[in-house]
């Protein structure tokens, strides 16, 4: 299955445009960046900040390259790049489950957003709706379709930005996209092996949208380095931007940015740094930018850190962590408010962390989920904690040695609770006790075959899981991963969790995108709806006269959305399917990997119609019967 969904492909036969070699040599040459919007920016950012904590700035450029000499302690990290990594207060941010909970419509149209972790904090994505227009990454395009109501859907415009586009927010009248131009991309825009001094760049893009059919681009910011991650709050876009910190030479390669009409170094007075030795060190770009007002100044600060690995966001604090390869992650937290930016505290605990839900912050407190050790086949020496950190990081709450020899899946936190779910050849369910910070408990656990890659939300009381059935191996101390699975757990009773409904989803080899990427999740507790993408694999018995072993993978028969009924009163059964496959061509052809450009990556729902997307197509359905009320051609 590709991943990130609606994979961008750049077409070299339509390459060359002056906009595109303007962009590529402003870039490298440091000149003026091409002028898309006319828009004007400062000489210099914007540092507002409320205090650093224990960091402190470099005072020369001759201490800087003095630590990166002595303080990166891994191998061959002198190279050239951006870096690598996964891509993942005062009053207590709201959390999913407050948006499930809570009416899903304010009033107008009724229609569904992103699958986000935290209330008020959204989440960049390739495909976002106001209810009424539908906006969408297809390739190197943004494409804006009128959506509602079906029967005057249209394509209104197709925005081609000649880039990598990773991602994009939508609010009001405003659409803010995320741009990146890597070596890859240079090859394809000009046709020849990049020069040493390329580096990889991100460019964050606001576009003014009150006429859908004619975006007008109004500010653009650009910084070395690699797209990490971003969040909205309000009016603010927070965009994380990373570059590998290293030594060209007998020179320190400095971030920069890039404004209208030039382009600056950051001073390396002006970066902050933790003073330890790491494995590598990555130059942190932090960027708040004001989406709505495109006179604010951005603000920006640049920190010296470890690879980062994951981040969580809540309404008042950035965090990031780092360590995803050693047996220790190290935290940092960064304080925002209304576009400032500032370093609160930073700290570590032991083991490593999954993916942003294995965060939370809640009433002043940063909880954190990590498994220390590996776990193989043959089993291992891993283990399972919960830290609980106060506002400086320091931790005071400490839950380790869960499930010996197992590794986390998943987890969820949510208000005074954290559940969790580890795996090895069986799946425990982990009901634990935050309610006192200093003191927190397992509270029940279940077990039961299978495993949650995901864990979300139904209301307080039920919680659904997301991941695959297993069968146990007779070879030895693990299990073999079977068909798609979903659960429905009840927790009311938290010392005594049950699974009171489950369905399982194909054979061996079924997968499911939302199992690592919660925007493919798509629910909806009013209306008892669950939508995911699903690739099904199933064996025919008869083509095994001595049975089916548990380790037989099985044949690709159906891709798209499985639109299913999830309630605690009558389980979980399966409503209809839709699909984009035009014929079992693209199945028969795949072999052991699926690739298809109609491959259903997305869906979302406005009023009573369901929408399905994939990289050429979007369909819609009744929710009412799934009856076709007709597609829009994207190609």
């Amino acid at each position: 299955m590709k991943i990130p969904v609606f994979s961008v492909y750049i077409d070299t036969r339509k390459l060359a445009t002056y906009t595109v070699l303007a962009f590529v040599l402003g870039s490298l040459l440091g000149g003026a960046m091409w002028n898309f919007g006319g828009i004007y920016m400062p000489d210099t950012l914007s540092t507002a900040s409320l205090g650093f904590g224990s960091l402190t700035r470099f005072t020369s450029y001759d201490e800087l390259k003095t630590f990166l000499n002595t303080r990166a302690i891994g191998e061959g990290w002198e190279i050239w790049g951006n870096g690598f990594g996964i891509r993942s207060f005062v009053e207590s941010p709201k959390t999913a489950l407050d948006a499930v909970i809570s009416e899903e419509s304010s009033g107008g149209q009724d229609f569904s957003g992103t699958n986000i972790q935290v209330e008020g904090v959204d989440e960049a994505d390739i495909v976002k709706t106001d209810g009424e227009y539908i906006y969408l990454v297809s390739e190197d395009t943004v494409v804006i379709v009128r959506a509602f109501p079906p029967e005057e859907a249209e394509i209104v415009t197709r925005l081609r930005l000649y880039q990598w586009i990773n991602d994009l927010f939508v609010a009001g009248d405003k659409m803010v996209v995320f741009l990146t131009m890597s070596r890859n991309v240079y090859r394809d825009f000009v046709g020849s092996v990049p020069p040493p001094s390329f580096k990889t760049v991100t460019t964050v893009q606001v576009y003014d949208i009150s006429d859908r059919a004619s975006p007008e681009l109004e500010r653009e910011v650009t910084v070395d380095g690699s797209y990490f991650n971003s969040r909205m709050i309000g009016d603010y876009v927070y965009v994380i931007v990373r570059e590998g910190a290293y030594i060209d030479g007998d020179e320190v390669v400095l971030p920069c940015f890039s404004s209208e009409r030039r382009r600056w170094e950051v001073d390396p007075t002006d970066i902050y740094y933790v003073n330890y030795s790491d494995t590598y060190f990555y130059f942190t770009n932090i960027l708040a930018i004001n989406a709505q007002d495109p006179e604010t100044d951005f603000s920006a600060e640049t920190f010296l850190l470890g690879a980062a690995s994951n981040l969580y966001v809540s309404m008042s604090s950035i965090y990031i962590t780092a360590g995803q390869w050693k047996e220790q992650t190290d935290i940092y937290k960064i304080g925002i408010d209304e576009g400032s930016i500032s370093f609160v505290a930073d700290g570590s605990v032991p083991g490593r962390v999954l993916n942003q839900f294995s965060m939370d912050e809640h009433d002043g407190y940063f909880r954190i989920a990590t498994t220390n050790g590996w776990v193989s086949r043959n089993g291992g020496l891993s283990s399972n904690n919960v830290y609980v950190l106060n506002s400086t990081l320091d931790i005071v709450g400490i839950l380790e040695d869960l499930a010996p020899g197992e590794e986390i899946y998943s987890a969820r936190f949510m208000g005074s609770r954290c559940y969790l779910v580890t795996f090895r050849k069986i799946d425990p369910l982990f009901a634990i006790d935050l309610a006192d910070p200093t003191k927190p408990r397992v509270l029940g656990k279940l077990k039961i075959p299978g495993f949650s890659d995901y864990l979300h939300p139904y209301d307080e009381n039920y919680l659904i899981g997301l991941g695959k059935e297993t069968v146990e191996a007779e070879e030895g101390d693990f299990a073999w991963h079977q068909g798609v699975k979903l659960s429905l757990f009840e927790v009311s009773d938290v010392a005594h969790p049950k699974e009171v409904a489950k369905y399982v989803i194909g054979d061996r080899g079924s997968d499911s995108l939302a199992r690592y990427d919660h925007k493919a999740f798509l629910f909806s507790r009013a209306r008892n709806l669950l939508v995911i993408p699903v690739l099904v694999a199933e064996v025919d018995p008869e083509a095994y006269s001595g049975g089916v072993r548990p380790n037989t993978y099985g044949d690709y028969v159906f891709q798209g959305a499985y639109v299913l009924h999830i309630s605690p009163e009558e389980g979980i059964f399966v409503r209809g399917r839709v699909t984009h496959l035009d014929g079992s061509d693209d199945l028969l052809k795949s072999g052991y990997w699926f690739e298809s450009d109609y491959e259903v990556e997305r869906s979302l729902y406005i009023d009573d119609v369901l929408y399905t997307l994939s990289g050429r197509l979007i369909k819609m359905n009744s929710l009412t019967d799934l009856s076709e009320l007709g597609r829009i051609d994207l190609s």
